[in-house]
C-alpha cells in the first residue's frame, strides 16, 4: 500500500477513535468529515463497508482529490449489527453515507424524509439475490421441525424491520400462517437471536447473511427455509444524506468510485476478498466465501429495475408492522451519481444495468471429470486445506468425486460448495440434504426441498453426505 493511502487510513483510525461529528470542520485543519455507517458482518454490503474500508479505496480516492485541490478529508467508520442504528444516526445527521438491506433502506427513506438535512436518497446497490437467497430461517441441529408450517405457535427470533424479518413475514403469509398471530416473534439483534436459538429460548431464527450460514457451518443450526423459495429479489444498497451530497458532491463521487473499485476486486479475486472480509468481520472465511464466492451473492452496483420494483413490493410489509410513512420510491432512488461515476471510468450505465447474470461465476476445467465448467446451475467448488486456490467442479457428481479423491490422498477438505438442485442457492455440500436418483446424486439445502423432489420423483431416496461420497460412480 502506498504512503498516501497509509496516511489516510491512519487518519481514519484516529477519527474513529475520537468520534468526530459529521459535516463540521476539524478543529485543527478545517477538514471535511466523512462518516460512514456500515455492517461488517452483513457481508453482502462489503463493497460499501468491510472490504472497502480494509482496502482503503475511499481514503485513496479522497487523497487524490486533496492532492489536486488542497482540501482535506477525515473518514470515520461506524460499525453496526443492523441497519436500524445507521438510520437513527442519519436522522440525527451524524452519519453521511450508510449501507443496509432492502427493508431497512425503505425505513431509512421514510424516517429521514421529514427533515431536509437528514433526507436520504438511494444511490447504489451492493449485493443482491434475484431469488431472495440472502435471507434464511434456521433451527437447532437436533430440532424435529422439518418445514416452516411446523413453526406455527412457536417463538421465532428476528430483527423486526430487517430483511430477515421481511422474508419470515412473506414466507409465513404464503403458507397461510398469520405472521402477527401465528408465531411469536422475538425482536432480537442477530447475535442475541443466535444465542436464543442455542439455548432453546426460540424454535427458529430468521436472519440475513451471514448469520444463517455461519451457524450452520459451526454446527449450531440447520437450514429450515431458504428465502429463494419466495423467488423474490432481496438486496442491499447505499444511501446518502442529500444535504451532505449537495454540499460535498466530490465525496459522494469518491465513495461510489471506491465502491466500484471494491466491487471489481471482489468479482475478479473472490477468494482473496473473502480472506480480507473474514479478517475485518471476524467471520470464518469459509462462510464469507460461501456467500461472496462465485455463483453466490451478485455484486453489481447498478440499480436494476427488478430491484427497485421489489422495493415497491416491500412497502405493504413495512406498513403492516406500523410506523412507516409513505415514501415515493421513484424519487428516493437516484441513479444519477452512479451514472456519472461509471461514465468517468469509461463504462456505460445502461449497458451494465441491463445485465442480469452474476458477474462472478465458477469457471475453468474440472480436473477430476476433465470437462469444462460451463453451467452455473451445476458448478461447484472444492477448497482443500492449505490450498491458495479452489478447484472447480462441473456438477454435483464431479464434486463428490473430487472430495472422495482428495480424502483418499489424505487431504483435508476445508469446504465444498454446491448449488441447490431446485433453487440454485450456493450451499455447503456437507450440510446439504442429498437425494439419490438412479446413479445421480442431487443436493438440496433444506429437507423440504429434498422432500419436494422425492414427491415428484418416485424411487428417489434421501442419503447422507457420506453415502453419496461412497456411492458416486
Amino acid at each position: 500500500m502506498n504512503p498516501i493511502r497509509l496516511a489516510a487510513l491512519a487518519t481514519a483510525v484516529v477519527l474513529a477513535a475520537t468520534g468526530c461529528s459529521v459535516d463540521s470542520a476539524g478543529k485543527d485543519d478545517n477538514a471535511v468529515n466523512v462518516v460512514i455507517g456500515y455492517q461488517s458482518k452483513t457481508i453482502n454490503t462489503v463493497t460499501a463497508g468491510t472490504l472497502l474500508r480494509a482496502q482503503g479505496y475511499l481514503e485513496h480516492r479522497l487523497s487524490d482529490i486533496s492532492a489536486k485541490t488542497g482540501k482535506k478529508y477525515h473518514v470515520e467508520w461506524q460499525d453496526y449489527d443492523t441497519g436500524a442504528p445507521i438510520t437513527a444516526q442519519m436522522v440525527a445527521e451524524k452519519i453521511d453515507i450508510g449501507s443496509m438491506g432492502d427493508y431497512p433502506l425503505l425505513i431509512n427513506g421514510s424516517k429521514t424524509q421529514s427533515n431536509e438535512r437528514a433526507k436520504t436518497e438511494l444511490v447504489a446497490a451492493t449485493g443482491s439475490s434475484p431469488t431472495g437467497a440472502l435471507n434464511m430461517v434456521v433451527v437447532s441441529p437436533d430440532s424435529p421441525v422439518q418445514s416452516l408450517n411446523e413453526l406455527a405457535g412457536q417463538k421465532v427470533s428476528a430483527s423486526v424491520g430487517s430483511a430477515g424479518h421481511g422474508t419470515l413475514v412473506r414466507a409465513l403469509s404464503k403458507i397461510g400462517i398469520d405472521p402477527k398471530t401465528g408465531v411469536e416473534v422475538l425482536n432480537q439483534q442477530p447475535q442475541i437471536g443466535s444465542s436464543a436459538l442455542e439455548s432453546g429460548q426460540v424454535k427458529a431464527l430468521s436472519q440475513f447473511v451471514a448469520w444463517p450460514g455461519a451457524l450452520v457451518f459451526q454446527n449450531k443450526a440447520r437450514l429450515l427455509y431458504d428465502g429463494a423459495e419466495l423467488n423474490y429479489p432481496t438486496w442491499h444498497g447505499v444511501v446518502v444524506r442529500r444535504a451532505y451530497a449537495a454540499a460535498h458532491p466530490e465525496v459522494l463521487d469518491a465513495f461510489l468510485q471506491a465502491q466500484l473499485d471494491a466491487t471489481d476486486f471482489l468479482n475478479t479475486k473472490p477468494l482473496e476478498a473473502s480472506k480480507i472480509v473474514a479478517q475485518g468481520s471476524s467471520l470464518p472465511q469459509e462462510v464469507v466465501y460461501l456467500y461472496n464466492g462465485p455463483g453466490g451473492t451478485r455484486f453489481d452496483a447498478t440499480l436494476k429495475p427488478s430491484l427497485v420494483d421489489a422495493l415497491k413490493g416491500d412497502v405493504p410489509y413495512l406498513k403492516s408492522i406500523g410506523d412507516f410513512a409513505d415514501l415515493d420510491v421513484n424519487a428516493f432512488v437516484q441513479d444519477g451519481p452512479l451514472r456519472t461515476a461509471l461514465t468517468e471510468r469509461g463504462r456505460d450505465y445502461n449497458t451494465e444495468v441491463a445485465r442480469t447474470a452474476n458477474p462472478s461465476l465458477v469457471h475453468g476445467t474440472d480436473p477430476v471429470c476433465n470437462v469444462p465448467v460451463d453451467n452455473p446451475a451445476l458448478a461447484g467448488e472444492l477448497w482443500l486445506d492449505g490450498a491458495d486456490t479452489t478447484q472447480p467442479a462441473a456438477n454435483p457428481t464431479c464434486l463428490l468425486k473430487a472430495v472422495r479423491a482428495a480424502e483418499a490422498k489424505g487431504a483435508k477438505v476445508r469446504a465444498a460448495y454446491v448449488p441447490d438442485a431446485e433453487l440454485g442457492t450456493r450451499w455447503l455440500a456437507d450440510k446439504s440434504v442429498w437425494v439419490q436418483q438412479g446413479t445421480d446424486f442431487l443436493p438440496f439445502d433444506t429437507a423440504a426441498g429434498a422432500h419436494r423432489y422425492q414427491t415428484a420423483h418416485p424411487g428417489s431416496a434421501v442419503v447422507t453426505y457420506q453415502q453419496a461420497l461412497v456411492g458416486v460412480a
